[in-house]
């Protein structure tokens, strides 16, 4: 898949474009696999130079199926009778000012059956959690041209594996603990924090999750060095015995009545030598809803992914392959459309698609010799612009900024345009 391909209709339509899409998702010869590996097709060259968050986290895309229509599909939900398929994306982001540069890499799978051995007694390379290891290595080679890298993510990724083995000069890993891990020093994590300083606070404006709605905290903060002991389980055994990290935990003293506290409790292979620097690293943390809008665009807003009936699930993980880029797409694009962002369209787009893009600009501009794409050309800011219109927002800065339904329908359109206009390139002379 090359530079922002769409999708239509999540298949299910009846009209010429979106049979010919299913003749795509059903070629043998194009798998999830090979959709996912071009993913980050030009999340490489936009990273360059940079600081960038590798923000990865999972997220269940469930699917409705009965006793007798599973669709090939496999238990999530913890095997609570939901049926569906499981996504893993990691996305790029500037640390400096939050802007999403693109996917670099994940997996989409379902489940085959149930597993019997219980997991402590597996290998790493025998359980699902094997996928935070594998996407954050392979982010190493997409991301080889950014100045340093963080991995964030939340607790599910707190693995000693990866504490043992990932990190490396200019690649550092941020996640949210989710064990009490004891410590060389004597006690674990839990104690180590309870003796910490909380001298420093500061008010924070929280975004909405699926389980908070946005509201602001006020939040105390303590930070430290620690190092963490190897757990005595078997299949770690070659790991160093110990990993020195920093550990940054984060509290709410007073919340809102009924309201839950936050509480993170952080660790970091990056240095920390005052509050500032901590504070940073919990900015950096809290960059993680970015692939959080992720998943909700690609649920909820405008993709509806889990509304496709689709009955093979082999086709299903194609799709869910194909909507994950363009939900990344959807997310620049809502980033850029104020013109505050100065990432260039071929962060989302190769050049044959920005030529398309030009061409339906102009065609725009024609029509209202008064109303102007005002951002500079070929930016990402004038992409968003050109893919609104198509989605019909009417391009007026007084009407209301468009939203991720708009540039849903907005790529729709441009994926046919895109496909015609490459289809007159290849039938000149």
């Amino acid at each position: 898949m090359r530079g922002g391909i769409c999708i239509r209709q999540l298949g299910d339509g009846e009209g010429a474009e979106t049979k010919a899409f299913r003749r795509f998702l059903a070629n043998p010869e194009v798998t999830p696999e090979r959709l996912v590996a071009s993913w980050p097709e030009q999340t490489g060259a936009a990273v360059a130079g940079r600081h960038i968050l590798a923000i990865q986290d999972s997220s269940e895309i469930g699917f409705r199926t009965t006793p007798d229509r599973r669709r090939g599909l496999g238990e999530i939900g913890k095997g609570q009778g939901h049926h569906g398929a499981l996504l893993h994306a990691m996305v790029a982001v500037d640390a400096a000012c939050g802007t999403c540069l693109g996917l670099v890499g994940g997996s989409v799978y379902t489940r085959a059956g149930r597993i019997t051995v219980p997991h402590a007694k597996r290998a790493l390379e025998d359980k699902e959690s094997r996928r935070w290891l594998e996407t954050a290595a392979a982010a190493k080679t997409v991301l080889a041209g950014a100045a340093c890298v963080t991995v964030v993510a939340d607790r599910e990724s707190d693995i000693y594996a990866e504490w043992a083995t990932l990190p490396g000069e200019n690649f550092h890993l941020l996640t949210r603990v989710m064990h009490d891990r004891a410590v060389v020093e004597g006690g674990t994590l839990a104690s180590v924090a309870a003796g910490l300083s909380f001298d420093t606070t500061r008010t924070v404006d929280l975004s909405a999750t699926p389980s908070r709605t946005a509201r602001t905290a006020v939040l105390s903060l303590g930070f430290g060095t620690v190092e963490i002991r190897r757990p005595d389980r078997s299949g770690i055994k070659g790991l160093p015995k110990s990993v020195r990290l920093t550990l940054v935990e984060v509290l709410e003293r007073t919340p809102p009545a009924g309201v839950e506290a936050v509480h993170w409790r952080l660790l970091t292979t990056h240095s920390v030598e005052d509050a500032r620097a901590a504070w940073q690293i919990v900015d950096w943390y809290r960059q993680r809803w970015i692939i959080e809008q992720l998943f909700r665009v690609l649920k909820t807003q405008g993709f509806r992914i889990e509304d496709s009936q689709i009955a093979s699930a082999a086709i299903l993980l194609k799709l869910i392959a194909l909507a994950t880029k363009a939900a990344a797409i959807t997310i620049q694009l809502l980033q850029a459309r104020d013109g505050r962002s100065e990432l260039p369209a071929s962060a989302a787009f190769d050049k044959p698609r920005i030529d398309a893009l030009a061409a339906v600009n102009d065609r725009y501009e024609a029509r209202t010799k008064r109303q102007k794409n005002p951002f500079p050309r070929a930016s990402m800011a004038w992409a968003a612009w050109v893919i609104a219109r198509l989605g019909g927002w009417d391009g007026y800065r007084s009407s209301r900024p468009p939203g991720p339904i708009t540039f849903k329908r907005g790529l729709d359109q441009f994926h046919a345009i895109a496909m015609g206009w490459t289809l007159r390139d290849v039938s000149t002379p």
